[in-house]
């Protein structure tokens, strides 16, 4: 049996659940990334976008690239499957 790598998760498994006893709790409001992010958001969608709808004005604008980037690794995704399916199809 390997032990360093034994050894290597339970390391990380030990850190992982030290971590998690600094997070908020899930859906806590007053959390920083809840509190004023949205908030930031819902303030300066109309002024900044000028589109009344703001998940809209989110996704095209304020997170435009990460919207961007999703899609770009989803298209690489269907066409690697289907690269992959069409592969095994050898008729002349």
């Amino acid at each position: 049996m390997k032990i360093k790598p034994l050894i290597a998760v339970i390391f990380i498994g030990i850190i992982l659940f030290w971590a998690v006893e600094d997070m908020p709790a899930f859906g806590d409001p007053e959390a920083p990334a809840t509190k004023y992010t949205g908030e930031l958001y819902v303030k300066s969608a109309l002024p900044d976008i000028g589109l009344e709808n703001i998940v809209t004005a989110i996704l095209a604008s304020y997170r435009g690239f990460d919207t961007l980037g999703e899609v770009v690794v989803i298209f690489t995704a269907g066409v690697s499957v289907t690269l992959l399916l069409r592969r095994g199809d050898k008729r002349p």
